[in-house]
């Protein structure tokens, strides 16, 4: 393992996140914070609790979930597609560096800064309404493991993307509207039966689902079947990322 080249692209990573901090971590988090005041005035003053947690509270960890996954995927597929887009993805190949090194340098980088985002979101929720965490390692855990397998799909979009409007098809068009629908602001439960049914169909929802339980031990789905599904989609990255370096679609052309 050249654990050198694993944190040079790591550090070089990192280094473009100090670099814009507005856009990297400024921003997610004022946009959060606009989302406390507008959610938590709003609807909180018409919805006072949701299953005996008040409604502010209740979105925190759909509003923390809601930025992890668009940082993550944002961050891992710029961080592949632009060596790809200036030609020095070819300086990757020509390196004796492994796709397991290259992988690890990429995806840590981007998990460590959405993660970073997160925590920073958690701690600016403290100024807008009181809330705790009951199973704090859980948290911790499900923010590191949301955090790598996203950032392992934004890798892949930054792969299989030939232009910058391709790196926001997905995110945009995609995981955010699943996120606005999977449960960030409300619980499945205060739906009608049919639409119930047809939101465990969102993959989202077990995210979120996990997540809220660590903090108030409610959750909407079985916290097991929630654990499930995120190492399930892990696999599932770590086999196309597996895939693609070793066919080496869309590095190679």
């Amino acid at each position: 393992m050249n654990l050198y080249a694993v944190r040079a692209i790591y550090r070089f990573e990192m280094a473009r996140t100090w670099r814009t901090l507005m856009q990297s971590v400024a921003s997610p988090v004022l946009s959060t914070s606009l989302y406390f005041v507008v959610f938590g005035s709003a609807i909180g003053s018409r919805i006072t609790s949701v299953e005996g947690i008040s409604y502010g509270a209740f979105i925190i960890p759909g509003l923390i979930m809601l930025s992890l996954l668009t940082q993550s995927i944002s961050n891992a597929s710029f961080g592949i597609y632009f060596p790809k887009f200036v030609g020095t993805i070819y300086e990757l190949h020509s390196a004796p560096l492994s796709y397991i090194e290259i992988v690890m340098g990429y995806v840590g980088a981007a998990a460590s800064k959405s993660v970073l985002v997160g925590l920073i979101i958690l701690a600016t929720a403290r100024l807008f309404v009181d809330y705790h965490i009951a199973h704090p390692l859980w948290m911790l855990a499900f923010l590191l493991l949301t955090a790598v397998t996203f950032s392992l799909f934004g890798f892949i979009i930054g792969i299989w993307a030939d232009n910058f409007e391709k790196l926001q098809v997905i995110p945009l068009l995609v995981i955010t509207p699943l996120t606005f629908l999977g449960g960030s602001f409300y619980s499945i439960h205060m739906l009608p039966p049919f639409w119930q049914k047809v939101t465990l169909f969102n993959p989202v929802v077990y995210l979120i689902s996990g997540f809220r339980w660590s903090f108030y031990g409610l959750a909407d789905v079985s916290v097991g079947i929630s654990l499930a599904a995120t190492l399930g989609f892990l696999a599932a990255c770590l086999a196309v990322v597996w895939w693609i370096f070793r066919t080496g679609w869309r590095l190679k052309a």
